[in-house]
């Protein structure tokens, strides 16, 4: 049975306490919510370690969808045991958005 690791919503991500498996899944999901709370920039901390956690983190942002932009972590967001991003707005979204209003 798999247990769930509930996280709030800010737009930093630390993978320090996930399984190496479940690192795609979990940032997929968690740019999407970061979408839904109209959070458009933020980093994922994947530690400095080996740099393979990183490359695996850029490597699927660069393909990602969601993904406008991304770049290492400079000396105030972790140096290079962050990755820093940015996400696409979308325009219907924010359309769907102003409508709400």
């Amino acid at each position: 049975m798999e247990s769930y690791k509930e996280i709030e919503i800010t737009g930093t991500l630390d993978l320090h306490h996930f399984h190496p498996r479940e690192i795609i899944p979990l940032i997929d999901e968690y740019l999407k919510e970061c979408l839904n709370h109209s959070i458009f920039e933020g980093r994922i901390i994947h530690g400095k370690g080996t740099g393979t956690l990183k490359r695996t983190v850029q490597n699927h942002l660069q393909k990602h969808p969601l993904v406008k932009d991304y770049w290492n972590g400079n000396e105030t967001s972790g140096g290079w045991g962050s990755t820093c991003y940015s996400l696409r707005v979308q325009k219907d979204r924010r359309q769907d958005n102003l409508q709400d209003a």
